[in-house]
């Protein structure tokens, strides 16, 4: 497993300097960053000199390794709109993104898992038809549609959360997890559904009730765990979408962090804080990946890696 660890790592740079490269080439594509720093009423002359100042002047491939050497270095420049750095800005708001996204994730994970067992269990039954109504529904509304609507019920006319914000501590958190959290739920609810019906109807869960096993451990011990290996290959996948899903979130729900900063930011075309948001998200779904990778064995120790 150790070797297994080392070798992913390896792996990152190459996946970095790919991303790395589609950054900066669609960076280029939107403008030039003088142009988009300065606004449309700059000189000509004032323009061209901060370009030989910022080195854009040279060619496309010179520039890519000052940016490429920048990033090593933590440098992604300097934010046009706060004048700080851009690193520095969506790093701070990084932990109120991480807890949104936790939050949102173990909300889907608490909700899919039981109802997806009892799903699969009771099979065309109404208990089956109410959790396959909530999967449908669930996929169907949009973020930003399900958070306007909590915030009517819960904030506006029933008054028991606040409306937005960050201020209130842990209640603050409720309707934007619960938002994020929702449609991740209907997704892995239903896929839960599916790999318990699968396995249940394997030859040694038949098996196990024959030797008389108590129905909660055939399900648990034995069913559970062999249906929980694609759904946590899914629910790792699902980092990258709540990522993407925290920017219309945050936005709804007036949340700070790095989803709100980053909206912001493509607005404004304060292209630095956008291009040091993607390269933090992708350090995330790499990280989270590899966390998968590494509870398959702890889920099925059958699963060696070499």
């Amino acid at each position: 497993m150790t070797t297994y660890i080392a070798r992913r790592f390896l792996q990152i740079p190459p996946v970095i300097l790919i991303v790395t490269m589609i950054m900066f080439l669609v960076v280029r594509i939107v403008g030039c960053p003088v142009e988009l720093m300065v606004g449309e009423d700059a000189r000509t002359e004032d323009i061209e000199r901060l370009r030989q100042e910022m080195g854009l002047d040279r060619p496309l491939h010179i520039q890519y390794v000052d940016f490429l050497g920048d990033i090593v270095r933590g440098d992604f420049g300097r934010s046009y709109q706060f004048g700080e750095d851009a690193f520095s800005l969506v790093v701070a708001r990084l932990p109120a993104t991480a807890q949104l996204g936790v939050s949102a994730i173990l909300i889907a994970v608490l909700i899919s898992v039981p109802a997806g067992i009892i799903s699969a269990l009771k099979q065309y039954s109404a208990a089956d038809y109410s959790v396959t109504t909530f999967a449908l529904l669930g996929q169907a509304m949009p973020n930003f549609w399900l958070g306007i609507m909590l915030i009517i019920l819960f904030a506006v006319t029933l008054g028991w959360l606040p409306v937005s914000g960050r201020h209130h501590g842990l209640i603050s958190l409720v309707l934007p997890a619960v938002t994020l959290g929702t449609r991740r739920a209907a997704i892995l609810t239903r896929l839960m559904r599916s790999n318990m019906l699968e396995v249940i109807r394997l030859d040694y869960i038949t098996t196990a009730k024959a030797k008389g096993l108590a129905p909660a451990v055939v399900t648990f011990r034995h069913a559970l765990r062999n249906a929980l290996i694609p759904y946590i290959t899914i629910l790792g996948l699902q980092t990258a979408v709540i990522m993407g899903g925290a920017m219309v979130t945050e936005q709804v729900f007036a949340w700070p962090g790095m989803g709100r900063l980053a909206v912001t930011a493509v607005q404004a075309r304060d292209l630095n804080i956008v291009v040091a948001f993607l390269f933090i998200i992708t350090m995330i779904v790499l990280l989270a990946n590899l966390l998968v990778d590494i509870l398959y064995t702890v889920i099925d120790p059958r699963i060696k890696y070499s």
